[in-house]
């Protein structure tokens, strides 16, 4: 009753002032639990970038060691080419000397190495006549070789060709494996020898014949 007498005395600014505070109070809200899986997805997220990231920059780095690989094979092929390149050079020079001195040569030397009947394993004998035809050939790099293979006339013609062009290879490779080059070496196989004033054990041979260009 007291109050209410206190307040009906109370000037009209003083009771409009009283009633806008008690309207406007602000409200003070805690949020709720839906909104902490919003602040929790964002930590996911970066962390799945960072991820990515890396499997990107792995990527990269794994492509530039395969680039570095291939440009060594590259340079090592390339230098490769070139030393085949000089060496294809060299063997042309010397096959375009020798082509142009064909019929410029005269016969420093010549030699023969004999062989057993349908043989054409090198004797000591010959092997020690060809280490020398070897030591003339370095010490004269000018010097090349004709090789002529034959056979004795016993047994079939196209046999005996083919074993004289054997016995030319095994003489043409015992030169090669000491050091001539092929360019220097030139051969036929020329078959069997028929001529009766020759005994057999000399049909069977290789002869050899050093050549050196004409002053």
């Amino acid at each position: 009753m007291e109050r209410s007498k206190r307040m009906s005395i109370l000037p009209p600014a003083m009771l409009w002032l009283a009633s806008g505070c008690a309207a406007t109070a602000p409200a003070y809200v805690t949020p709720g639990p839906e909104a902490q899986p919003a602040r929790q997805a964002q930590p996911a997220r970066e962390a799945g970038v960072d991820e990515r990231v890396t499997a990107v920059e792995k990527r990269v780095n794994e492509m530039g060691q395969r680039v570095q690989t291939l440009e060594g094979g590259v340079a090592g092929a390339q230098s490769r080419a070139e030393d085949a390149a000089r060496k294809a050079e060299g063997v042309n020079s010397r096959l375009t000397r020798l082509w142009t001195n064909r019929f410029n040569q005269k016969t420093a030397d010549s030699l023969e190495v004999y062989f057993s009947p349908d043989s054409i394993d090198l004797s000591d004998a010959a092997q020690t006549a060809l280490t020398a035809v070897v030591n003339e050939m370095k010490a004269h790099p000018t010097l090349t070789v004709e090789l002529g293979g034959y056979t004795d006339p016993r047994g079939p013609l196209d046999y005996n060709y083919a074993l004289s062009q054997r016995r030319v290879d095994a003489v043409r490779r015992f030169l090669m494996d000491r050091g001539i080059q092929l360019a220097r070496i030139q051969a036929a196989s020329l078959g069997p020898i028929s001529s009766a004033d020759i005994p057999d054990v000399k049909k069977r041979r290789v002869t050899l014949r050093l050549m050196v260009d004409q002053e």
